[in-house]
């Protein structure tokens, strides 16, 4: 079996005191190792949060077994409820609830094209959740060995697999919550109706369903300039920015299409 060992335990890396590797940053050596030092405790953060998530009591269970419309294997439509979203030996599900019909007041650009972009610009989808479900599609498969994914929105279930083969999603299972109270019992609907971008964790416990996490960071007061990054953590596009000097401008946001 092959071990693999970090660069720096190679007996043959021997460039530089750890952690300053690389010959062209020494003359900055001192910030950067400070960073390192945050970026080691950031990690240590991460993982105690993870932790302390995993130890959580066990939530409420389920009103209800939620009846969910989809689409069946051979295409055509059918409803699936919230029990029988979870596969055998599965006992986490995952829900995102997508924004479609998208807030009131986002007024940025339609897709710019398909039937999607035909709809009236308060009824098509949130380019944001789309931003993230572009990276969710590609995270699904290698996601689905061990919990179960599905994405709701509040849009009819035929727009819905409309605008996703217009993004070309193929992993996700999409769903419609139209007809039920999910979006409202789980913080995706505010009490006029608006939609929210929320995710929820359930966990099957023998034969009762329980709310086990849901990002309420998302109602959270945040700092100035902050973004609220309810689900920060698992979405490399922003990630990958604060990698930068340059970040993300803080009026910048995605787009359909740019």
């Amino acid at each position: 079996m092959t071990v693999w060992l970090p660069y720096w335990l190679h007996a043959n890396f021997q460039e530089g005191p750890w952690p300053s590797r690389f010959p062209e940053n020494r003359p900055s050596t001192g910030p950067r190792n400070r960073l390192l030092d945050q970026e080691i405790e950031l990690r240590r953060a991460m993982e105690a949060v993870a932790e302390t998530r995993r130890r959580l009591p066990p939530g409420g269970a389920v009103p209800q077994d939620y009846l969910f419309q989809a689409q069946a294997p051979d295409g055509k439509p059918a409803q699936v409820r919230l029990s029988e979203l979870f596969a055998p030996g599965k006992d986490s599900l995952v829900i995102y609830s997508m924004v479609f019909p998208r807030a009131a007041d986002d007024t940025s650009p339609a897709p710019p094209g398909g039937q999607t972009a035909l709809l009236p610009l308060a009824e098509g989808p949130c380019p944001s959740c789309t931003a993230l479900l572009d990276q969710l599609d590609g995270a699904a498969e290698h996601a689905g060995q061990h919990v179960n994914l599905a994405v709701a929105a509040k849009a009819p279930l035929e727009r819905v697999l409309t605008f996703a083969a217009e993004r070309g999603w193929r992993q996700l299972r999409l769903l419609s919550s139209a007809g039920t109270t999910y979006n409202r019992d789980y913080l995706a609907e505010t009490t006029d109706g608006s939609q929210q971008p929320m995710l929820n964790v359930f966990h099957r416990d023998g034969q009762t369903i329980r709310r086990f996490w849901g990002s309420e960071l998302f109602y959270a007061p945040v700092d100035p300039g902050q973004e609220p990054r309810h689900v920060g953590t698992l979405e490399p596009l922003w990630n990958l920015f604060d990698l930068t000097p340059e970040a993300a401008q803080p009026t910048w946001h995605e787009q359909f299409s740019y």
